[in-house]
């Protein structure tokens, strides 16, 4: 078979097989994932092993230490895949929930029940460990996934699904052979001949770098569930409490700078600026945060200005530094930080430090975001966090997923409708 012919057949399968897995039991989900979980960690020097062919590739490939760390799977990653596993299976089953119910014109029982959404198609890069993570929350929403990881994962992540299916399938003797997939080639020509399968893939899903995300949004067919950057701000309003401002724009920057969820602009009320400012400006001194700052904070500043305070130019609001570095803005109350935010933002997650609950208020219904928040760290938007369980992402669309995505956002609805005899006038 050419490429197209063996995609095409992988998804053809995939689509069989969500027929199959739709008639699984809740039980029965949660005994594969229990053995899945199990034979992870029973056969980790198997996986050990794929996964030291994969971490010759990436140094041949000349990744970074940071990918190559990524890429690693020691028994410490392998335990923690098994252990998401039964944690998935501990939540509650996103299928067959009964969404609202009301009666027609007619006389007619309409009932709104989630179900799965079908076939997922998930990119993503280097870390083998979202292979585990993903057809778990798949399985258990009751969709079929085809896994395309990078090709420096490519044995890990076969590897991985091998083990998974085979567990259920020993487990369960009706689990389907092909609930599971992984692409079985590097060749990127495969990724846009998948993404042109509408007939038989229902849903898009890529993890990565922007620069990914933005060519599969691009080239697909096939709706997809995305978010280029994590742009996110704190704003520190007229009437916050200083100390509290100051513990929630330090941990929104620096508790994990390389996140999605992580500040990178901090705006600030001019009334509070002349005595905040330089308070934040020593904070962050002290944790090493290099500050881009407008020409009223630096004016403000002062001779007060040191090594890791420089000039914001106009790129700076645009920036997701995913890094110790921080641009700080002065603004004309929470008026001008909703609209600086709404501008520059990137639609994640967006945070007010106030007592004032009218702005508040102001802020949580105009800042157009995922999440937004009052008093409290951008740090949360992730769905442990929010008390999802497990995430398979974080979406900026506004069209169906928004924010941290768990089981219940790899649903969607039909309508079941009870008559008894009615007909169409």
């Amino acid at each position: 078979m050419n490429l197209t012919e063996q995609m095409t057949a992988l998804a053809h399968q995939a689509k069989s097989a969500a027929r199959e897995l739709n008639r699984l039991t809740t039980a029965e989900k949660n005994e594969c994932l229990i053995a899945m979980a199990d034979a992870i960690e029973r056969e980790s020097d198997a996986i050990k092993e794929a996964n030291a062919m994969d971490m010759e590739t990436g140094k041949g490939m000349g990744l970074s230490s940071a990918l190559l760390d990524r890429l690693k799977l020691d028994d410490k990653r392998i335990k923690a895949m098994a252990q998401g596993l039964r944690e998935v299976a501990q939540l509650p089953d996103p299928v067959g929930r009964h969404l609202a119910e009301r009666e027609s014109p007619a006389g007619l029982r309409l009932q709104k029940v989630s179900v799965p959404i079908g076939v997922i198609l998930i990119i993503y890069e280097s870390r083998p460990n979202v292979t585990a993570d993903a057809a778990s929350l798949c399985l258990k929403s009751g969709n079929t996934v085809i896994l395309r990881g990078g090709k420096e994962a490519i044995h890990s992540n076969q590897m991985i699904a091998q083990i998974m299916v085979e567990a259920a399938q020993q487990q369960i003797g009706n689990f389907p052979e092909h609930a599971i997939q992984v692409v079985p080639t590097a060749d990127r020509e495969a990724i846009p001949i998948l993404l042109s399968l509408t007939e038989y893939i229902d849903l898009c899903m890529p993890r990565g770098g922007e620069g990914l995300i933005r060519a599969v949004a691009e080239s697909s067919r096939i709706p997809v569930i995305k978010h280029y950057k994590g742009i996110c701000h704190v704003y520190v309003d007229g009437q916050a409490d200083a100390n509290m401002a100051a513990e929630i724009a330090v941990n929104s920057k620096c508790h994990r700078p390389g996140v999605c969820n992580a500040m990178e602009t901090l705006l600030i009320d001019k009334k509070i600026a002349p005595q905040f400012l330089p308070q934040i400006v020593d904070r962050f001194a002290k944790e090493n945060v290099e500050m881009r700052v407008d020409a009223l904070a630096k004016e403000i500043l002062g001779s007060a200005n040191g090594a890791s305070v420089k000039d914001a130019t106009e790129e700076d609001w645009h920036a997701e530094y995913l890094d110790l570095i921080v641009a700080i803005r002065i603004v004309d109350g929470v008026g001008g930080a909703i609209s600086h935010i709404n501008e520059y933002g990137s639609g994640h997650s967006d945070s007010i430090v106030t007592a004032n609950e009218a702005s508040a208020r102001r802020f949580l219904n105009e800042v157009d975001s995922a999440a937004v928040y009052w008093n409290a760290s951008t740090r949360f938007t992730d769905g442990a966090q929010f008390g999802m369980g497990a995430e398979i992402g974080i979406s900026t669309d506004k069209i169906g997923a928004r924010g941290p995505m768990g089981l219940e956002e790899l649903t969607t609805y039909k309508w079941h409708v009870y008559g008894t005899g009615q007909i169409r006038a």
